[in-house]
């Protein structure tokens, strides 16, 4: 019976994980994007839309832009909660975990996250109204995009990330450290987890301004660098060079109106 609700609760998982990436690409074809965020004729004229015009517009409003930031965080970042969950397993066997105390790091660590989503709707409507991103979130300016991408490949590089990716890299440690049974404990370890999450990959998330908030490829390519970067095997190796490929990218996104007709 244990297998038999382990197997069940992993496939409700992955099968969440699924959900989530399925409801992002049904919202992309009702705005009329493709998979890069290319918008087609009605999707331009969404993006022309300015968000001061006295008429409802669903990405001008924070309610929307939440939700689709909560449901883009569930897509992007449980997957990466994998390693994590499996180190919580470990524990079951040579501690006292249970499986209820599995259940409640998954809901801390999401709870965090969706309050990042929150956030991070907010700067998006900061952004759109300012001027500096259209109405699907893509940057209007090559310097806007540009300094974004050297901020976070510049956060590749601090004690913070050092810090944070530490624990996301090393989930067992941080159990260890800081180990509570049950639901409640879970809940509280994966409050922490997730806050140490946060401060890992804040910087992914944010270059969705970049790319293109509803660009699935370029959101699919951060999962896949953010899973692993978690990997035990190879997650510490991958931190540092990926900051200097944003560095470059960055610096040759502001290069290029200088020299891109040369």
């Amino acid at each position: 019976m244990p297998h038999v609700i382990r197997s069940t609760l992993w496939l409700a998982f992955f099968g969440l994980i699924l959900v989530a990436w399925w409801v992002m690409y049904a919202m992309s074809m009702d705005m009329d994007l493709d998979l890069l965020g290319r918008p087609g004729e009605m999707g331009a004229r969404m993006a022309a839309m300015d968000p001061r015009m006295p008429m409802y517009m669903p990405m001008a409003n924070f309610g929307p832009l939440f939700s689709m930031w909560a449901i883009m965080m569930a897509a992007m970042m449980l997957p990466t909660m994998v390693p994590t969950l499996r180190s919580y397993e470990d524990l079951m066997v040579s501690a006292d975990g249970t499986r209820a105390g599995w259940l409640g790091v998954i809901l801390g660590y999401f709870v965090v996250w969706v309050a990042f989503a929150a956030l991070i709707a907010g700067v998006q409507l900061a952004l759109l109204y300012g001027g500096v991103i259209d109405m699907l979130g893509i940057p209007k300016t090559s310097l806007f995009a540009g300094i974004l991408l050297l901020v976070v490949g510049a956060f590749q590089f601090t004690r913070t990330k050092e810090m944070c990716h530490g624990v996301c890299h090393s989930p067992m440690t941080y159990f260890l450290g800081n180990w509570r049974t049950g639901f409640q404990g879970g809940l509280r370890m994966g409050l922490g987890l997730g806050a140490f999450c946060v401060g890992c990959c804040w910087g992914f998330m944010a270059l969705g301004f970049v790319g293109g908030v509803m660009n699935l490829a370029w959101m699919g390519l951060a999962t896949l660098f953010m899973v692993l970067e978690k990997l035990p095997q190879i997650g510490h190796v991958v931190t540092k060079p990926m900051g200097v490929i944003l560095i470059i990218s960055g610096l040759a996104v502001l290069a290029w109106p200088y020299f891109g007709g040369v």
